[in-house]
């Protein structure tokens, strides 16, 4: 059976996540965990695999386990992007999140589905509200609902 997979260009999401573009500036290490730890709560009850690409080289290893992630090292990450479509046994299969204009029409022309990385960006900050209203609706206890909507 075959898998859906996200093949994500890390360093060009983040540049559409602010609190991250701005963190990157200061510490290149805590805007990557911090992108892996948003893709992996986001990805976390879904059945797809997901590869995480980034320019350069690793520093220290970022714990993830639902997602892969790569590195460039001597060469850019679109390349990388481009060689995993490319070796892909059904790229109709694969999404690629990227606004990078050349890894776009390369995945287009392998017949991969396409996200702009600030829709996605979008997506995963819509995602995060969701979490957070549903904590605070958790952490409010049944007296407080009643009191709160006139329930006696």
């Amino acid at each position: 059976m075959s898998v859906n997979k996200y093949i994500i260009d890390g360093n060009n999401l983040i540049g559409k996540i602010p609190e991250l573009w701005k963190l990157q500036k200061k510490d290149k290490q805590a805007s990557r965990e911090g992108l892996a730890f948003r893709l992996e709560r986001y990805f976390f009850q879904k059945k797809i695999e997901v590869s995480l690409h980034f320019d350069g080289f690793p520093k220290e290893a970022i714990k993830a386990r639902k997602i892969k992630i790569y590195y460039s090292e001597n060469t850019i990450a679109d390349n990388k992007i481009k060689d995993e479509i490319a070796n892909a046994n059904n790229p109709k299969l694969i999404t690629v999140i990227s606004s990078d204009f050349n890894v776009q029409e390369y995945a287009k022309v392998n017949s991969c589905s396409i996200i702009k990385s600030e829709n996605f960006a979008k997506e995963l900050e819509k995602k995060d509200n969701i979490d957070d209203e549903e904590e605070i609706v958790k952490s409010i206890s049944n007296e407080e609902m009643k009191r709160l909507f006139g329930i006696e």
